[in-house]
């Protein structure tokens, strides 16, 4: 299994200990983030979705145009675009940059943030079941050789056909997430990857089986799995650890000009994390979860902290469990990003091929 890294690229230079400073959506910041990626050898970033932020594809397709082999993961709601008018535009993008696109398909846990787009569809299952129907009609505008129709109880198509296909067979590549049961059963009929925060060693053997049995249930392979980690990185692990209290602070000295604080609504990905954090600060062999508990989990906030030696190894861990894409951001989102690029990368990379190699030639 061959392992993944995925980066972030914000639309500005904000985090949980950075206020943003310039305009919300800044170009030459996204340009600058953006050829750090790839020239730290990340294989693709994630750009977000949110009620009130500007438009993950237009900023996605300006990614793409200023990097070369940089992939984009494109986060999307299902609900507020026509499954196959979004269908043809991820289509288009994938024929335009040579099939660097990729879905990641968010359905919201928030029904007071999903509001702020329209949303009338408060009960959090039938959410997820327009997620399903949604995902039905963009795999066949990708894939139908011929018009098709489909209903359903949210999508009625009438001889649905798209004339520009993605570059990748089958359509292209998809991300699912979520922390529900309903959010299981949609990634076990639709994920290529289902996408899990940063969870600990049980509770990533808990999600990729119950995975798994979805996946089976539908007569398919079992989808890959990603995790969603911030980094923390110094030459010692005391230094580390030392940096990680010295973000705490800060984040905590922040909140009310970041707007990160605990929201009145928890997801049941964030419930998970927050069981996490009522176990202690730290868990397994360095997964911290600080920022979690002082933020709710209002995002992927678990962190792993240790020298780059010490957090590639815990990716091989996680390797080993099953997960092969790794999703990472910093608290300092530019300069993390080289960082991850000059060791933790290239390390965790030797690492698992050495892992591979070894069990090539133990099954000889």
């Amino acid at each position: 299994m061959s392992v993944e890294f995925i980066g972030f690229i914000a639309n500005s230079n904000a985090s949980e200990t950075i206020v943003r400073q310039g305009p919300v959506l800044d170009p030459n910041y996204i340009e600058t983030v953006a050829k750090a990626h790839e020239l730290a050898g990340f294989d693709r970033a994630l750009l977000a979705f949110h009620s009130t932020t500007p438009d993950a594809l237009q900023v996605a397709q300006h990614v793409l145009t200023i990097t070369k082999k940089l992939k984009v993961m494109i986060a999307q709601r299902p609900g507020f675009t026509a499954p196959t008018l979004l269908a043809r535009q991820l289509a288009t993008l994938d024929q335009l940059y040579g099939g660097r696109v990729s879905l990641h398909v968010i359905t919201g846990g928030n029904a007071i943030e999903l509001r702020q787009d329209g949303n009338t569809l408060d009960d959090k299952d039938e959410r997820y079941a327009r997620t399903s129907e949604f995902l039905d009609v963009v795999r066949l505008e990708w894939t139908s050789e011929r018009p098709f129709n489909y209903s359903g109880k949210y999508y009625t198509v009438e001889n649905g056909f798209s004339q520009v296909k993605p570059v990748q067979t089958g359509g292209i590549y998809t991300f699912v997430g979520g922390g529900s049961d309903a959010a299981i059963e949609v990634a076990g009929k639709h994920a290529d990857t289902f996408a899990l925060w940063g969870e600990s060693y049980a509770q990533v053997r808990d999600v990729t089986a119950r995975v798994h049995n979805a996946a089976v249930r539908y007569g398919r392979p079992t989808p890959r799995f990603s995790l969603s980690v911030r980094p923390i990185l110094a030459d010692t692990e005391q230094a580390a650890w030392k940096k990680a209290e010295e973000i705490l602070e800060r984040a905590t000295a922040l909140q009310d000009q970041t707007g990160y604080r605990r929201p009145n609504h928890a997801t049941d990905g964030a419930k998970r994390l927050l069981a996490l954090a009522d176990q202690g600060a730290r868990i397994d062999k360095r997964l911290w979860t600080g920022i979690a508990k002082l933020t709710g989990a209002n995002s992927n906030t678990t962190a792993l902290v240790g020298t780059p030696e010490q957090v590639a190894e815990v990716f091989a861990d996680y390797y080993d469990l099953g997960v092969g894409h790794f999703l990472i951001r910093g608290f300092d989102p530019l300069p993390d990003a080289i960082e991850y690029g000059r060791e933790l990368i290239p390390l965790t990379r030797k690492l698992i091929a050495a892992r591979d190699q070894q069990r090539g030639i133990a099954a000889e």
